[in-house]
């Protein structure tokens, strides 16, 4: 092969290996930019919408949108489910982000305007786990998750409970989220979960900011003067309460006993709607709320 044969086989690769490389696609990664007073500061997502409008880009053929939006649809976010992490802020963002677990929001606990986003709204977070509410299950498919920085155990400052409220305002109306769909992860998983925890204030956001479902206290009073204590053991009340916690959108079994299980999701349902005794143990005001909350939201009309 003489000299020129060679220089040009040489410019051939050159071009090649350049044109391969300007045409690849370059994927923008989140990184920490700095570190302060245990509040990490990340670097902003640039030009994304958080409903963003997308199309496929078939090679050869032009996607024609005239008829975009169809009448016939809805959001695929149907349900709001929030979460403490039991890690301090920083421990919160670096396990929420760069390992097998996520969540679309984290509220920090620091008095200040921030609230950080690891996923898009519109891709699917791994918040939820083995989850079911009202008949849908893997509802990590179905909702946005928000991570709030609390222990498990402590209370919830105000200033950290205003940005959970704003947040779940924005995304509850844009979404159209029934408020029987504002869940904790307890309630979507009962048997395994605790979180957000007793401390919660499901009530102050449902009060002060509209938030979430509720019971009106006077249908509660009206139930639970009809209480039965002497009911409390019949296999038949048994399996209506059973039945009743399902109607609301809890998992269980209408097994007509007093098993785990029903223990489980008892103390879940005081935690979200009862803080002050959430021992799974039915009294007369767990039934009574229970009955008001699906005359209220479950009521056929």
């Amino acid at each position: 092969m003489n000299n020129r044969i060679k220089i040009s086989v040489i410019l051939v690769i050159i071009f090649s290996f350049f044109s391969c490389t300007t045409t690849k696609k370059v994927q923008v990664v989140k990184t920490i930019t700095k570190i302060k007073k245990d509040t990490v500061y990340v670097n902003p997502l640039k030009n994304v919408s958080l409903i963003d409008y997308k199309s496929a880009t078939p090679e050869g053929y032009v996607i024609n949108n005239d008829y975009y939006p169809s009448v016939g649809k809805d959001f695929r976010q149907k349900f709001l489910i929030m979460h403490y992490t039991a890690l301090d802020n920083a421990k919160s963002l670096m396990v929420l982000s760069e390992r097998n677990v996520s969540a679309h929001y984290v509220v920090n606990n620091t008095d200040d305007n921030q609230i950080n986003m690891l996923v898009s709204e519109n891709e699917r977070a791994w918040h939820a786990g083995v989850s079911f509410w009202d008949g849908r299950t893997n509802l990590n498919d179905s909702s946005i998750g928000i991570e709030i920085v609390n222990l498990g155990y402590e209370s919830y400052p105000n200033y950290q409970i205003k940005k959970v409220a704003a947040l779940a305002k924005d995304i509850i109306e844009r979404y159209k989220i029934d408020p029987v769909n504002v869940l904790g992860h307890s309630d979507i998983a009962p048997q395994r979960k605790l979180d957000p925890g007793p401390q919660f204030p499901w009530k102050l956001l449902y009060e002060e900011y509209g938030i979430g479902a509720w019971y009106d206290d006077y249908t509660k009073d009206f139930y639970q003067n009809q209480f039965k204590e002497e009911l409390k053991n019949d296999p038949s009340f048994i399996k209506q309460f059973q039945k009743d916690l399902a109607l609301y959108g809890y998992e269980i079994i209408p097994t007509g006993i007093w098993d785990e299980q029903t223990k489980k999701v008892i103390k879940v349902f005081q935690m979200h709607f009862r803080p002050q005794i959430y021992d799974g143990i039915l009294d007369a005001e767990t039934w009574a709320i229970l009955k008001a909350l699906n005359l209220k939201y479950r009521a056929k009309s």
